[in-house]
């Protein structure tokens, strides 16, 4: 295995783009929509290749949180994936070092939605569940997002301290899943 590798959106090209998400259509079992693709752009990605093309990647955007009052510039992970016959061996460890490296140096803090399946690799790097509400700021107002709660991680960027979640995170609104 070659090492992780960074690089903005922009610097990636068509093709490398396209075998990155070729990568995660065939780790998630075609339940990566066009909408996930589009929120795992734009920021910085990480990704270790093979003879055989990318066999773990994950990226970090930067979102917008409203917590007290108060707009976090957040590094969001998006896209964490590794491919089904290189499993088990630390490549998703490796990606997410990558991208909490990029979370110290640039954000208030990192948050991610974990699956049941991926909760136990972010938990296991110091990455604990939001103790608190979830909530969007939608085209409608602030609503409530009931069903995320319990499956939004944080963790702190740095030496700075985490939000207090006796009051909600307030995501900022796209499309498809919120968070």
């Amino acid at each position: 295995m070659t090492a992780v590798r960074t690089a903005p959106t922009h610097e990636l090209g068509a093709e490398r783009l396209a075998s990155l998400r070729a990568l995660l259509d065939s780790a998630f079992g075609g339940d990566f929509s066009a909408e996930d693709w589009d929120h795992a752009l734009g920021g910085v990605h990480a990704w270790i290749e093979d003879e055989r093309g990318p066999v773990a990647h994950g990226a970090v955007v930067q979102r917008r949180v409203l917590h007290r009052g108060r707009s976090h510039r957040t590094g969001y992970v998006e896209g964490v994936a590794v491919r089904a016959d290189a499993r088990r061996r630390g490549l998703g460890g490796a990606v997410m070092g990558a991208l909490e490296r990029v979370i110290d140096a640039t954000h208030a803090f990192g948050a991610l939605s974990a699956s049941d399946e991926g909760a136990a690799l972010y938990r296991g790097r110091g990455w604990r569940v939001w103790g608190g509400r979830i909530e969007v700021l939608g085209p409608g107002g602030i609503v409530r997002l009931p069903e995320e709660e319990g499956g939004v991680l944080v963790r702190p960027a740095g030496a700075l301290a985490l939000p207090d979640p006796g009051a909600p995170l307030v995501f900022d609104w796209r499309d498809g899943d919120v968070v």
